[in-house]
């Protein structure tokens, strides 16, 4: 329950805050929807050199938090550290616009993910060190890191549409100038990189504080992960983390068949190559994550995970099976039940059956196992293993053989669920209705 005598969150915090989280989600947002079809499309990197790329940026992710909490834990204040982060994270991220050797582009993946990863979870302790009220105000502040998604998602869609899609051509010359013109998605990122890195410099001082005390609470915490419902949860995390990533490695590249049509609304208002239809998936979320708070008090844990799995499912079956842009667009926005029941249930459930003095290390875990793990084994699988499967030998992608893999995956985590997890928490208790 909020505390009525913590001051309110004055409005000039919470516009600083707010514009940090946007442009630290636009920055991702503008390239990584468009990755793979720009790698596969324009630079001809194999299958399994995409997937190896994606690995790259997700081993960075696990490494760089690390490496980053040892220097802005003791040495640099946080708006300092996310400053000079950001800048070289600027240049970094050119330089992907520009090579064009495979293990040239593997390595800065590789690097970028060292730098920009820790941006996220330093983004949230500086704003946490700063709100009157946290349960209170986080939300409203992380909103816009959301919003900074959609608007670099469209903007980049938009100028793919203006810029990158000649008119009087075929569709395949489409397709190859729509490829190419996805480097400008990461060059627009080194422009709000750059924004980013000069605004961290005039964000509210955080200095540096150490704890002691992280590495007996990672202990603590993997020993209370050896416990049910977390341990069931942490299990089926990879492989849902992997389906996720299905939808990340190919939406993009798979939405652009549905934009060669300029002149239709839809691609008037999202633009084209598929980024900014994805965005759809994001406007969902905001709306299934406002209504989390309230859904949560009468439904189970379980439930959500199930729903959540079940839109998993469905989003992959809608995209194997169906071919019309309004049920494709449908897929797209199940995306909000994906991430709201399942991933954001999930860290709820790991705060809920954790102890508060290892309580923040199992939420770290668990991040690294949606974002670090889970991507890994996601990028090789989906590309190296069903994407190599899917492909014809003249080159042609099987969107039914391809997607009707994560579908199925899907359904067999959602039978684990059902089986193997426990329709009571041992220590929150659980009477609200589960679907075992």
């Amino acid at each position: 329950m909020t505390d009525s005598t913590v001051p309110p969150l004055s409005t000039s915090l919470n516009t600083r805050l707010s514009f940090m989280m946007f442009l630290q989600y636009a920055i991702w947002g503008a390239w990584l929807p468009i990755l793979y079809p720009f790698l596969l499309g324009h630079r001809g990197f194999s299958l399994a050199e995409c997937g190896m790329i994606l690995s790259g940026g997700a081993v960075g992710a696990i490494i760089g938090p690390f490496l980053a909490g040892q220097i802005a834990d003791r040495y640099f204040s946080t708006e300092k550290f996310l400053g000079l982060s950001h800048l070289v994270g600027a240049g970094l991220v050119y330089m992907l616009s520009t090579t064009t050797e495979y293990y040239q582009f593997l390595m800065l993946s590789v690097v970028y993910g060292l730098v920009y990863a820790p941006t996220l979870a330093l983004t949230n302790s500086l704003s946490f060190a700063h709100l009157p009220d946290r349960d209170r105000d986080f939300g409203r502040v992380r909103l816009w890191g959301t919003l900074g998604w959609i608007a670099a998602g469209i903007a980049v869609g938009q100028w793919l549409l203006l810029q990158h899609t000649p008119t009087g051509v075929s569709d395949e010359a489409i397709a190859l100038a729509q490829d190419a013109g996805r480097a400008d998605a990461f060059r627009l990122s080194a422009v709000l990189g750059v924004l980013m890195g000069l605004y961290c410099f005039t964000l509210p001082h955080t200095p540096p504080s150490s704890s002691a005390k992280e590495g007996n609470a990672t202990m603590g915490a993997l020993s209370e992960i050896r416990m049910q419902p977390l341990l069931m949860l942490f299990l089926i995390a990879v492989p849902v983390s992997c389906i996720h990533q299905f939808y990340f490695v190919y939406t993009a590249d798979f939405l652009s068949g549905y934009g060669r049509d300029t002149a239709n609304t839809i691609n008037k208002i999202f633009g084209v190559g598929g980024g900014g239809l994805m965005t759809i998936g994001q406007m969902s979320e905001i709306l299934v994550l406002a209504a989390i708070p309230f859904v949560a008090k009468s439904v189970s844990r379980k439930s959500l995970l199930a729903v959540g799995l079940l839109a998993y499912a469905g989003r992959m079956a809608l995209f194997a099976y169906t071919d019309s842009l309004a049920t494709v667009l449908l897929g797209v926005a199940l995306h909000g039940l994906c991430f709201g029941c399942f991933i954001f249930v999930a860290f709820m459930v790991v705060d809920e059956e954790t102890s508060p003095d290892v309580r923040a290390s199992a939420q770290n875990l668990f991040n690294l196992v949606i974002v670090g793990v889970g991507i890994i084994v996601g990028s090789w699988v989906s590309t190296a293993v069903v994407g190599e499967w899917a492909t014809s030998a003249e080159g042609v992608m099987d969107y039914v053989k391809l997607f009707s893999v994560p579908m199925y995956a899907s359904l067999a985590c959602f039978v684990a669920l059902l089986l193997l997890y426990p329709s009571r928490s041992p220590k929150r208790g659980d009477a609200a209705p589960n679907l075992s």
